[in-house]
């Protein structure tokens, strides 16, 4: 049976479509080295049999040090614009971007969160409930690699245990070149095995990587979605008509003993 679910609002733009499962940007810091979608989920966008993906959010979350870049990186995909006057975010902001993935409709939201450590207890609450953890840190800086640690053991805190997708990014890679780049994006790539996150180098300024990175994090929450969809729907209980309890012809059932307790017995 087919899915009816349809796109909400107008179609996407060409640049949102992805139709076969985005690259990589190194093997080295990478922890889906599949070229294609899983086989379930494969299957279910063919037959339009993906539930209500299509009509949720896939909460995505961007962390790291003030000035890092990450307003920029988010407004460069969303917006396709670099402003080089920067206002640093002062709680926390999102944006609603629209994607069709193999056919079927997906949207994230972006939450852009504060850098500043006055703003960090508002801007943790956002964390919770995170499909994605983009960490992002300045390839000229090494302390604010350092420092991506602590911000993704913030962002895990407040959401379930093997919950999220972690990305460690690094930008301003037009800052950067040869054997400086390099060497920056080696202890990146280090650090990224260690924190078990998927790492990318971008760059805000001229849009380097940035729409394939948001690419990959779609493709990726995506493809759980469905497989959590899925898994939700083959483990729901069957119900038959109203939902009331199928008794067995010629079986009587068993009176409440009401010198039991109602709840759980204990062992």
């Amino acid at each position: 049976m087919r899915s009816s679910l349809t796109p909400l609002g107008p179609s996407v733009s060409r640049d949102r479509v992805i139709s076969s499962f985005p690259k990589w940007y190194t093997p080295a810091a990478c922890l889906q080295l599949r070229e294609h979608f899983h086989g379930q989920v494969s299957t279910a966008c063919q037959r339009g049999n993906t539930g209500t993906v299509g009509l949720r959010l896939s909460k995505v979350v961007v962390v790291g040090d003030l000035y890092v870049g990450k307003t920029s990186l988010i407004h460069r995909f969303c917006k396709n614009v670099f402003d080089h006057d920067y206002k640093a975010t002062i709680g926390v902001d999102f944006e609603i971007e629209r994607f069709e993935v193999a056919g079927t409709p997906f949207s994230l939201q972006i939450w852009d969160t504060a850098g500043q450590e006055k703003f960090k207890c508002i801007a943790s609450a956002y964390y919770r409930g995170a499909q994605v953890i983009i960490t992002a840190f300045d390839l000229t800086d090494v302390q604010t690699l350092e420092h991506s640690r602590q911000w993704l053991e913030d962002a895990l805190r407040e959401n379930e245990p093997g919950a999220c997708f972690v990305f460690l990014v690094g930008t301003k890679k037009d800052l950067l070149s040869g054997a400086a780049c390099e060497q920056a994006e080696a202890e990146a790539v280090r650090l990224a095995n260690e924190m078990r996150a998927e790492y990318w180098s971008v760059s805000a300024k001229t849009g380097e990587n940035v729409k394939a990175f948001f690419s990959r994090v779609a493709a990726l929450a995506f493809e759980r979605s469905v497989l959590q969809d899925l898994e939700q729907r083959s483990s729901a209980p069957l119900q038959v008509g109203g939902g009331d309890v199928i008794r067995m012809e010629g079986h009587r059932p068993e009176a409440p003993d009401s010198r039991r307790p109602s709840g759980p017995s204990c062992c």
